[in-house]
């Protein structure tokens, strides 16, 4: 196990101790909720109940149907097993998120998991909540107001290790006159401006930032702009491409392909399989891995523990992080992992995210062969 897998198991360790004898307070619940019922994680029943909202963002990135909502909801269960569950997702529009936040409001939801669409935009309704007696918990986005606590990964990190990916892909290519494009993600999302962030640091006076522009976490227009960038440079000119995450990887990698270009190292994050597989084919060199199951337990032991009112939220948020708009908000920050070529095994794999048989497709099944993937 490598160093950083070894932290992120730690952190997931420490989460789970800390509310290990966790149970949930009262608190009212939604007509449009699904029951929960099962023990705790200690095996002691409780006959507590609450309502716990789960908002999530967009239908577009794979992880959140694929993982977050499901592990979240589980655990909730686990924890609590008279609890239920409200679950809604705004399919890409910060105004649906901000209605059905108001919605769960009204419905009697006492704690609201809320990753963010617009982490600025919905600072009004998350203010409209708080005076009502509801906790917020920003997940993996640390929305603006007065919410009570956020997990995430360290999101600065993350565009500190694709940059160092990116630096370690071009070798001697990088040069303070070596062009590359930079496809950042949605100007809405306070992520994308630390991915940014990180990412810039880590190439600075090292590379030339030729071309800079969103891609939204939307692979149509992350290809657009790609192909816009590889007109304006010319094609000889493209020596590599920042992408945010995976989504916008695939844009990119086709506006590639589209313009003949092949060998150019590609970044992406999230690990989703088409990233993992681009990988193997050799069409992007790294994404970054942010286990799903620490990020999401943590988010749910937070909320179970901010229904009862429970000190234990200090144990997990055992940092702070201040948001844009002057909040202090206790936070757990877990630690990414770079995977390449070189670690798709060990961390992938082996680490359970993806079997080998749904990676290795018929398409990729020369290139996991070649990697020793089985």
């Amino acid at each position: 196990m490598n160093t950083t897998l070894r932290r992120t198991v730690i952190a997931t360790a420490a989460v789970s101790m800390a509310l290990g004898m966790a149970a949930c307070g009262k608190a009212g619940s939604s007509s449009s909720s699904s029951s929960a019922s099962s023990s705790s994680s200690t095996g002691a029943s409780t006959s507590a109940s609450g309502a716990i909202g789960l908002l999530l963002p967009d239908n577009v990135t794979a992880r959140y149907a694929a993982f977050d909502k499901p592990q979240i909801t589980a655990e909730i269960k686990t924890l609590c097993s008279a609890c239920t569950v409200d679950y809604a997702n705004a399919a890409g529009s910060a105004a649906t998120q901000a209605q059905q936040m108001s919605t769960m409001v009204a419905n009697g939801d006492k704690v609201i998991i809320l990753d963010a669409e617009d982490g600025a935009g919905i600072k009004s309704t998350v203010e409209a909540a708080v005076a009502k007696g509801v906790k917020v918990v920003a997940y993996d986005r640390l929305a603006e107001g007065p919410v009570s606590a956020y997990v995430s990964y360290d999101n600065e990190k993350v565009g500190e290790l694709q940059g160092a990916a990116l630096l370690t892909a071009l070798g001697a290519k990088a040069t303070p006159s070596t062009k590359i494009v930079e496809i950042d993600g949605a100007a809405s999302d306070p992520n994308a401006a630390q991915f940014k962030a990180g990412f810039q640091e880590a190439v600075k006076g090292k590379i030339d930032i030729a071309y800079d522009q969103s891609g939204n976490w939307d692979a149509p227009t992350a290809n657009q702009e790609t192909t816009a960038a590889i007109q304006q440079l010319g094609k000889a000119n493209v020596a590599a491409v920042y992408s945010a995450n995976d989504g916008m990887a695939a844009g990119v990698a086709a506006a590639l392909k589209g313009a003949g270009l092949s060998g150019i190292p590609l970044t992406g994050q999230d690990a989703q399989i088409d990233g993992v597989q681009r990988i193997l084919a050799g069409t992007q060199y790294v994404t970054i891995y942010k286990a799903p199951t620490p990020e999401a337990q943590a988010a749910a032991k937070l909320a179970v523990a901010l229904l009862q009112g429970s000190p234990a939220v200090n144990t997990i948020a055992t940092g702070t992080q201040t948001s844009l708009s002057g909040n202090t908000v206790p936070s757990l920050l877990l630690t990414p992992i770079a995977v390449t070529k070189a670690n798709v095994e060990s961390v992938i794999v082996k680490g359970d995210l993806y079997p080998a048989s749904q990676i290795c497709t018929a398409e990729f099944a020369s290139y996991c062969a070649a990697d020793g993937i089985k």
